[in-house]
């Protein structure tokens, strides 16, 4: 049979209490003692804040449109965004040399840029001041109360360039847009403008207003194609003429040259020619009288029939000299000029190039004819094209002014924004010297740390008195699990050596509670040092 378990009186549990006071005194002592220690450590910690707001523009809104406060939210958003980037911050802390002991401590730069973000800068909207509309606080904690100062101005300052900068960057990006817009419906209306410009060109004479003079100028070239024909012809008979009177001539030429040429003479009819013929005939004889005894290879009958060589050697040489004489005669002849060849040629050239050109005349002149048969026929045509190309040039007109409005408007607004007279971000209040540090608060740090203490004192007791409190320790234990009476209770009875034990032990474990403390408060406060608990409580605080 089991019992259910025993609750206890208050004044049971103070007894308990009073039992274990060491126990919860001791724990207390090295908690707060160390927490102390390092709360009294820690750096005092400044803020400086600063007051901007969004100040209105100072040129007419019908001059140029106000911002939404949808779209001034968004752009504060971005621009937030932007100077609390590790961009914008990572410099801060190195021109400032901002969190010196944890980057001598190896911290990434990336952990400082993000507590520097989170814990020590501050944005909050100005809810205190009603003289101030869309206001908002900018605040920055640090251990120094110039460094402090000057952070925070500078962070005010990155608002306000950066809020200059973004509104100089849209208007500039939408001044550009304009721009490129504006730029692509130039170039289409110079294209519709150059189409209707070459349409007009090519069709000038098609048009119905130009009806009566293409058919005059149709009659004129008719009349002209006709006189070219008969110039043609004319000229053609004559070139005839000229290229007969060319060949005759050419021909009688070459017959004059023959001629000069044979006046030269024969070398046959002359004395030393008909010497050496004798004396070949002669040679002749003698070689046939010296075979008749000789044979062929006797050297009188060599000797012989060399001379007859050599004689007719000489006799081919005058030949050949004759010849060379009548063609060296008859090259010099070739190579004179006759004045009157080249007189025909002339003349002959002269009327081939007038025919030629007379020939182009009349193909343009038919060109020209076939032109305007073609453009009389398309007056109708041409009428309607150049309709609905000024039709699509009038549209391309109306884009283009609208265009142009909007780049102008832009340009405005650029100029406005590059002067400071549209909306911008200003300081109303500088970053403030804070005097007096706000934080830590040591002494709501201090007695956190006692009631830290405390409950560990408590958990230590409840530790070591929760097993015995499940057994019996006393009568009331034992009337309650047993459900009899307790008729007689017996006290502990020590000898005056067992009490003299149980005094130095009682003693001994005194001694060895106040050492352990006292030895446990350093490296409790290491501890608390190197988690860093207290530092991110006063940097909140």
């Amino acid at each position: 049979m089991s019992a259910e378990f025993r609750q206890r009186t208050p004044g049971e549990y103070a007894q308990i209490l009073w039992r274990r006071k060491w126990l919860i005194i001791l724990p207390t002592i090295a908690v707060a003692c160390a927490v102390a220690w390092v709360v009294w450590r820690l750096p005092d910690v400044y803020e400086s804040t600063t007051l901007l707001t969004v100040r209105p523009a100072t040129i007419s809104t019908s001059a140029v449109p106000q911002l939404r406060d949808d779209d001034l939210t968004v752009r504060i958003n971005n621009i937030g965004q932007e100077v609390v980037s590790r961009t914008s911050l990572e410099p801060l802390i190195v021109r400032y040399n901002l969190y010196r002991v944890e980057r001598q401590r190896g911290v990434p730069m990336e952990s400082l840029v993000e507590d520097m973000r989170t814990l020590d800068i501050s944005v909050k909207i100005n809810t205190t001041r009603d003289d101030i509309t869309n206001g908002f606080f900018l605040s920055f904690r640090g251990p120094d109360p110039k460094t402090t100062q000057a952070v925070t101005a500078e962070l005010a300052t990155k608002y306000v360039n950066a809020q200059t900068a973004a509104t100089t960057n849209e208007s500039a990006q939408t001044k550009q847009f304009f721009e490129e817009k504006l730029r692509q419906a130039k170039e289409e209306l110079d294209a519709i403008d150059r189409q209707r410009l070459q349409f007009m060109m090519s069709n000038v004479q098609s048009l119905p207003s130009t009806a009566p003079g293409l058919i005059a100028q149709l009659a004129g070239l008719r009349e002209q194609q006709k006189a070219l024909i008969n110039e043609i012809g004319r000229l053609r008979d004559q070139r005839t003429m000229l290229t007969t009177q060319l060949g005759d001539l050419s021909k009688q030429r070459d017959q004059e040259i023959l001629n000069i040429a044979e006046a030269i003479g024969d070398p046959k009819a002359t004395l030393g020619y008909a010497e050496l013929v004798n004396r070949k005939a002669q040679l002749e004889a003698e070689k046939q009288n010296l075979l008749t005894t000789l044979r062929p290879k006797h050297p009188d009958v060599v000797s012989v029939q060399n001379q007859i060589g050599s004689v007719q050697g000489q006799m081919n040489e005058m030949l050949d000299d004759n010849k060379r004489r009548i063609e060296e005669k008859r090259k010099q002849l070739e190579a004179q000029t006759d004045p009157r060849v080249n007189s025909i040629k002339y003349n002959l050239d002269l009327v081939k190039g007038e025919i030629t050109r007379q020939e182009k005349e009349l193909a343009q002149a038919g060109g020209y004819i076939a032109s305007i048969d073609q453009r009389i026929g398309s007056v109708p045509g041409a009428e309607v094209g150049l309709e609905a190309i000024n039709r699509e040039y009038l549209s391309k007109k109306t884009i283009y002014d609208d265009l142009l409005k909007d780049k102008q408007q832009a340009e405005l607004i650029a100029d406005v924004n590059v002067n400071q007279q549209g909306e911008t971000i200003g300081v109303i209040d500088p970053a403030n010297l804070s005097q007096q540090p706000v934080a830590p608060q040591r002494p709501l740090l201090m007695l956190l740390g006692l009631a830290l203490g405390l409950g560990i004192g408590v958990a230590l007791v409840a530790l070591f008195e929760v097993p015995r409190m499940l057994t019996i320790q006393t009568t009331e234990d034992a009337e309650h699990y047993t459900g009899l009476p307790v008729l007689v209770t017996l006290p502990m009875l020590l000898t005056p050596r067992e009490e003299r034990r149980l005094k130095a032990r009682r003693l001994l474990l005194a001694t060895a509670g106040v050492v352990v403390t006292i030895a446990s408060i350093p490296a409790l406060a290491l501890i608390l040092k190197l988690t860093r608990v207290f530092e991110i409580f006063a940097s909140r605080g």
